[in-house]
């Protein structure tokens, strides 16, 4: 009876503070603070991003970036995420980022807002398109091991394509199935890392040396620079390390949102940090050096190197562990992208906003918002058919679209001082220096992800990442020039305390 009572307090507290932001509760509140973290934990998904640019790491790098990438960016990537949960303890909003950046700006809020929500968009729709693309990646490897199929570019993003359609079916119709496969997919990730690494440690007759897991440096990309091609590497650990924003766009969703919405984001790079390196550091023993190169020309590199490990069987089992947890990433990845769309679209941002918005009276899902991210993500892959570089562009356009996101809501924060209104959950003093790292960091990264990965630069290995933000950035630039300022004001209020519990009694009748 206690905690009944305690739990309908908690909710009553989350619903006025979602109505003092300015918003009705269309979206409805049943996530509990774990399943808030299980979205950005299976967003981020070690066993998703990890393994889909494996490959990538080795040619760019080898085991020694692989292996030290990845501590050294999950320790610059905590700082984004205990600033971005900071904010998110203040403002628990599905628009997260766009939203806070309106309300943090000291002048210019709309524009600021503008700017964010658009580089938010093209973050979300890109880390979808690489969820599920890697996917298909995946499942294409295991159909041409067990059944022989063809890995044809075509036949890829034909996976693909399916890949997205399925789950755009069960954001739409099976939400409750949605909400309960977030729950096991943590358990699948622990559980699947834990099973890897232990197949890895036991079951080959040899590994590799530490010196060559811990220090060996590959660079197969052309280029003469070491130094160069260790800070392109880099992209492996920092593309899997996206996504953590999902808490923020859930907090609707979720009870005790100012307190479970930070702690979900910060948690789940946490764990994400300690999982991912046990596994990279796994994987990487099981190389045997004499197939190196067959590894790099694999479409699926990790499958190789269990292949020759412990055997095609051994591999197949592996793969289908990988597969699963991809399935469940961007099946999350979906639903955060959805939330991202119809909070954006809310607010009028959007053409045709008026559509993108609207709520399922049944799921109480944003429907239409579900398939406009699913679209963009095909659009996005699409260049694959003629680009075999095109898997690295599009990580590369999630990181950049994302974290420049994540960023300029901390940049407004810490240009308000004194004058930022703390949430349940703040960093104390320790704000300025984590938020100025955070701030340093991305900068840097959003540089160096449009930089050429490969020389001689000729189209089929062009990075298309810097068109794609440019495409965007000026659209949403032109946009707002031409039109968006004179209409787009930021968040808008949805009405008044009458008004917004009028909203919410029409949904559920």
């Amino acid at each position: 009876m206690a905690d009944d009572i305690a739990a309908t307090t908690t909710a009553g507290e989350d619903e006025r503070r979602l109505h003092e932001l300015g918003y009705a509760q269309e979206l409805r509140r049943r996530m509990s603070g774990f399943s808030n973290f299980a979205v950005s934990f299976t967003i981020i998904s070690i066993l998703s991003g990890c393994l889909t640019l494996y490959g990538y790491g080795m040619n760019t790098g080898g085991p020694a970036i692989i292996v030290w990438g990845w501590p050294i960016v999950g320790l610059f990537t905590l700082t984004v995420g205990l600033a971005m949960a900071e904010v998110c303890s203040s403002f628990p909003t599905a628009g997260g980022l766009y939203y806070w950046s309106a309300k943090l700006a000291r002048k210019n809020g709309p524009a600021w807002s503008w700017f964010t929500g658009w580089f938010n968009f093209l973050g979300q729709v890109a880390v979808t398109a690489g969820i599920d693309f890697g996917a298909a990646f995946f499942i294409n490897a295991f159909g041409a091991l067990v059944w022989g199929w063809s890995t044809a570019h075509s036949v890829t993003i034909l996976i693909y394509a399916i890949v997205l359609l399925v789950h755009g079916l069960l954001n739409q119709f099976g939400i409750r199935l949605v909400a309960l496969l977030n729950d096991i997919s943590v358990w699948w990730h622990i559980l699947g890392v834990l099973i890897i690494v232990a197949v890895l440690a036991f079951v080959p007759s040899k590994h590799a040396s530490a010196s060559y897991v811990f220090s060996n440096i590959v660079n197969n990309t052309g280029w003469h620079s070491t130094f160069y091609v260790l800070l392109l590497g880099l992209l492996l650990a920092q593309y899997t390390l996206t996504g953590f924003d999902a808490s923020a766009h859930m907090t609707e969703e979720t009870h005790n949102a100012a307190r479970s919405g930070p702690r979900g984001i910060v948690m789940s790079i946490v764990v994400s940090l300690i999982a991912g390196w046990v596994l990279l550091i796994g994987v990487t023993f099981a190389i045997q050096n004499a197939h190196y190169a067959d590894y790099t020309g694999a479409l699926v590199p990790p499958a190789q190197v269990w292949a020759t490990a412990i055997g095609d069987t051994g591999a197949k089992l592996l793969l289908l562990v990988a597969i699963g947890a991809q399935l469940f990433c961007g099946m999350s990845s979906v639903t955060a992208n959805s939330r991202m769309i119809y909070a954006f679209s809310r607010d009028g941002a959007l053409p045709g906003s008026n559509f993108w918005h609207r709520v399922n009276k049944r799921t109480r899902t944003p429907t239409n918002a579900i398939w406009l991210g699913a679209s963009g993500a095909l659009i996005l892959a699409l260049p694959y058919l003629w680009n075999g570089a095109a898997y690295a562009a599009v990580t590369s356009i999630a990181v950049i679209g994302l974290y420049i996101a994540y960023v300029l809501p901390t940049f407004l924060r810490l240009r308000q001082g004194e004058d930022f209104k703390r949430g349940p959950w703040h960093l104390g003093r320790w704000s300025y220096l984590i938020g100025w790292i955070a701030v340093i960091w991305v900068v840097f990264i959003t540089i160096l992800f449009m930089l050429p990965t490969a020389s001689p630069i000729h189209w089929v290995n062009f990075n298309y990442t810097v068109v794609a933000v440019l495409v965007v950035l000026g659209f949403a630039g032109i946009y707002w020039l031409v039109s968006a300022k004179n209409w787009f004001k930021g968040p808008k209020v949805q009405g008044s305390a009458e008004e917004l519990a009028a909203i919410e009694r029409e949904l559920s009748t």
